[in-house]
């Protein structure tokens, strides 16, 4: 049985700022009604395979699981790492967790962050891999190229691997302009994918020859996990000893058994706005809009406006993204360097990179509004049933203004609701929880008022989702 592996780590930095650090670009919808990691997950339903699995990082546990059970998946495996090691540990994870549930299981390797547009190109390339597969050979994807890209490494075909595709002759890291013109035009060059299909077995078999410490620290990082909710929590020190490297440097460029399928299908990583801004729809002069835009006199634009009204008069060849709390403004030629504003304000140490304005909780989602010197105002919205921790406060004092629904506070010894056009108090130091009993989304607006507002000023004492 086919067992799917979706990596969604990654911080997606070059599509800030609508990608961040919390909210990745692999939990945005990028190029379609779901989000990327959706897009890809439905992307398998012609294909027949077993519960898929997914590696991700501890601080995007609650994204994945929401952004599952919104797909209507309810048996899929989530494995966290407390710390990413790159892909080749991640896959290893993957391998050996399937291994001990079927020693013959096939592992489908896919990026969460990808877009493939041609879903039954894509199911004809993964049957292709399954054969070379069953044969003990270590299948990548080679993307055919479109033009001469210089952002993407390249896969060099060898011989013929039967009928389904072609030994591997090497890899090559990103090209010149010049290389790439020159790879194009050979007709040997695949775009490397970053997508893999083999063996679970066969490929802890070949990195337990080229990296040994990996598996070792993998299986011990595996043997000291604990089951957290629907998460597999790694043991943290074992993990964090592990080498970090990729599956590419790990395995694939060493192994005597790899092969590589064409993959005709519509392949993007979107890994910059160009990236999105190419595989857009765009109007009769080249644009590609999203939200409230107004535009004249402008071509081969793509604007994202999110909460405000963006209007461009006579520019071209840029991108302008819109967001509660930043703007971007990039030539289209530069767009790769966002990521050094991204660098920028970690350095300087803001809370952009990071966070959106709405930050999303397990339990809903809250905004922050507005804030100054010993203040700060949150439109707070809790999903019926959901309950915030049962938590403390040192240095901060809240008000709560229900807006609509109605909340069941606890308030120290006291429980008590609180209707609509109700306010109640939280002193500093004072145990309380907030949660929603009723049917309808919770919404009030909270009040802080303290000397630190920080969200590490939160002392957790219960918890149904599993963070004291």
């Amino acid at each position: 049985m086919l067992t799917p592996v979706i990596m969604a780590g990654g911080s997606g930095s070059r599509l800030w700022p609508l990608s961040r650090q919390l909210h990745p670009k692999q939990f945005l919808p990028l190029t379609g009604d779901g989000s990327m990691l959706q897009e890809a997950l439905k992307r398998l339903a012609p294909i027949e395979h077993g519960s898929p699995m997914l590696i991700c990082n501890e601080e995007h546990r609650f994204l994945v699981a929401e952004q599952l059970r919104q797909h209507g998946i309810s048996d899929a495996r989530i494995l966290l790492e407390p710390e990413g090691r790159n892909t080749a540990p991640a896959i290893a994870l993957a391998a050996l967790q399937a291994v001990a549930e079927n020693p013959q299981a096939l592992l489908l390797v896919l990026a969460a962050d990808h877009l493939i547009q041609d879903t039954a190109a894509f199911a004809e390339s993964v049957a292709q891999a399954m054969v070379l597969a069953e044969q003990g050979q270590l299948v990548t994807f080679g993307v055919v190229p479109l033009h001469a890209e210089t952002g993407y490494g390249y896969i060099q075909r060898g011989e013929p691997s039967g009928t389904q595709g072609f030994r591997v002759k090497r890899f090559v890291e990103k090209p010149g302009r010049a290389t790439a013109e020159d790879y194009l035009a050979t007709g040997d060059y695949y775009w490397n994918s970053g997508m893999f299909l083999f063996q679970a077995k066969r490929y802890l078999e070949e990195l337990e020859q080229f990296r040994p410490s990996m598996v070792q620290a993998c299986r011990a990082a595996l043997a000291g996990a604990n089951q957290d909710l629907d998460f597999t929590r790694l043991d943290a020190e074992a993990f964090k000893a592990c080498p970090a490297d990729s599956i590419d440097y790990a395995v694939m460029e060493h192994t005597q058994h790899a092969s590589v399928v064409p993959l005709d299908a519509g392949w993007s990583d979107i890994g910059s706005w160009s990236a999105l801004w190419e595989v857009s729809d765009h109007d009769a002069h080249g644009n590609s809009c999203q939200g409230d835009v107004m535009l004249h006199d402008s071509h081969n634009l793509l604007v994202h406006a999110d909460h405000r009204l963006v209007a461009t008069v006579g520019v071209e060849n840029l991108v302008v993204v819109e967001t509660k709390d930043a703007i971007l403004v990039a030539h289209k030629d530069r767009v790769q360097d966002v990521k050094k504003i991204v660098e920028r304000l970690k350095a300087e140490g803001r809370d952009e990179h990071r966070n959106h304005r709405e930050v999303y909780r397990p339990w809903g989602v809250y905004d922050s509004i507005d804030h100054g010197h010993r203040y700060q105002v949150k439109r707070i919205t809790v999903k019926p049933g959901a309950k915030l921790s049962v938590q403390l406060h040192h240095h901060r004092a809240e008000h709560w203004v229900v807006v609509s629904g109605t909340a069941k506070v606890t308030n120290g010894d006291n429980t008590y609701l609180v209707s609509e056009n109700e306010s109640t108090y939280i002193p500093i130091g004072q145990v309380h929880a907030l949660e929603n009993p009723g049917v309808i989304p919770l919404e009030l607006i909270e009040v802080q008022s303290g000397s630190y507002l920080g969200e590490d000023d939160i002392v957790r004492l219960n918890d149904r989702y599993g963070r004291c």
